[in-house]
C-alpha cells in the first residue's frame, strides 16, 4: 500500500549542515576498508551537502510503501517504509540524479558501468531496522559488483561480518549525508544489516544506487 505521507518523528538535525543547496561534495576524502574475500567498503562522512533539507523534501514527498512477508509461516510488517525508482524513471529530486551521475564518472574505471537504479529505505525510529543479509538477487550473486547508498537523517549503525555469521567487523555510523560503497565481493561474501536500537533515535533515510541487474 502507499503512504501520502508517513508518520514520522522530527529529525534532530545535523549542526553541521545548515546550507540550503543540497547537492554532492568531492569524492576526494573517500576511504577505502579493504575487508577479506575480495571484498571492500569505501566511506566518506557529509558527502552530500544540505542533507538535512533533502531528508525533509523526501520524507515529505516519496510515494513510501509499506509492506508485508511472510516469515515462520506468519505474514509480517516489513520493519521500515519502501520506494524503488527503477531505470530510466526520474529521481524524486535532482540532487539525487547528480549524486548518482557523480558517483558513476567516479567508480567507472572499477565497475565499468553505470548506477541507474535507487532504492529507497525510510527507518522511522529505533524499532525499524533490516536483518543480516547480502544483495544477492541477479548478477550480484555470482559477479563482483558495487551498490553505493546515501544516508540522511539521523545516523543509524550499518554492520558487516562474514556471511554465515560471527561477530560484527565493520560498523558505520550512517547518516547526514554520509555515503558508503560496497563493492568487489561484498554482497557474495559479507553480509549487512541496520539492527534495531533502544536507543533515542531519529528518522533515516538512505538511498542505494545498483547497477542494471543488480538486486
Amino acid at each position: 500500500m502507499t503512504a501520502p505521507r508517513p508518520d514520522i518523528p522530527g529529525l534532530q538535525g545535523s549542526l553541521f549542515d545548515q546550507g540550503d543547496e543540497i547537492r554532492p561534495g568531492p569524492l576526494g576524502g573517500i576511504r577505502r576498508t579493504e575487508l577479506a574475500g575480495g571484498a571492500w567498503v569505501d566511506h566518506l562522512s557529509g558527502w552530500l551537502r544540505g542533507a538535512d533539507a533533502l531528508f525533509e523534501d523526501l520524507a515529505a514527498r516519496v510515494p513510501w510503501r509499506a509492506e508485508k512477508r511472510v516469515m515462520y509461516e506468519n505474514v509480517v510488517a516489513v520493519p521500515r517504509l519502501l520506494a524503488y525508482y527503477r531505470e530510466g524513471v526520474p529521481l524524486p529530486h535532482p540532487a539525487l540524479t547528480e549524486a548518482r551521475d557523480v558517483l558513476s564518472a567516479h567508480y567507472a574505471p572499477e565497475l565499468g558501468e553505470p548506477f541507474v537504479t535507487a532504492g529507497l529505505c525510510l527507518y522511522r525510529d529505533g524499532r525499524d531496522s533490516v536483518s543480516w543479509h547480502g544483495d544477492r538477487i541477479g548478477r550480484s550473486a555470482t559477479h563482483d559488483t558495487m551498490i553505493a547508498i546515501l544516508s540522511v537523517g539521523d545516523p543509524r549503525d550499518l554492520d558487516l561480518r562474514p556471511r554465515g555469521g560471527g561477530a560484527v567487523a565493520l560498523r558505520l555510523p550512517l547518516g547526514h549525508g554520509d555515503l558508503v560503497v560496497m563493492g568487489g565481493s561484498c554482497q557474495r561474501t559479507w553480509e549487512h544489516a541496520v539492527p534495531k536500537t533502544s536507543r533515542a533515535v531519529g528518522p533515516r533515510i538512505s538511498i542505494q544506487f545498483r547497477p542494471r541487474g543488480v538486486g
